[in-house]
């Protein structure tokens, strides 16, 4: 049997692409890759990690009403590698510096994370291995 793949992408939807777009360019640093109007829904697209994994944001005309909500079934969050403490301790600097808002770093025997999230609510972390 083969290895179990990894991750090629995360889509989230959102409830407004002329908010969220810019957030996340300010967030990642970064244009999209691709801005694609499908029909049923329109979607933009960042590279990471040398074009690794991509994520990307979905807003449907006729989406579901109500905030992103981890409580619910489905997706808890989404966590962006970190290879260290130090890393996770730029990373809060860079978010104080966008004024986005987030938990600070929490260490635990597992790792260390910081937490934050996006325009609709939906949550998002930094996250390093313990050491």
């Amino acid at each position: 049997m083969p290895d179990f793949p990894t991750i090629t992408h995360v889509a989230i939807t959102v409830s407004d692409l002329g908010r969220s777009v810019p957030w996340y360019e300010k967030l990642l640093d970064a244009k999209p890759v691709l801005d694609e109007d499908t029909g049923p829904f329109r979607h933009v697209v960042w590279a990471l990690g040398g074009g690794a994994t991509l994520i990307g944001l979905h807003e449907f005309p006729d989406r579901a009403e109500g905030a992103f909500d981890e409580r619910r079934l489905g997706l808890d969050h989404v966590a962006f590698a970190c290879a260290s403490r130090a890393e996770l301790e730029t990373w809060q600097s860079r978010l104080d510096e966008l004024d986005i808002k987030h938990g600070g770093i929490v260490d635990a025997n597992y790792g260390s994370g910081l937490s934050f999230r996006d325009p609709d609510n939906t949550a998002l972390e930094f996250f390093a291995p313990p050491g």
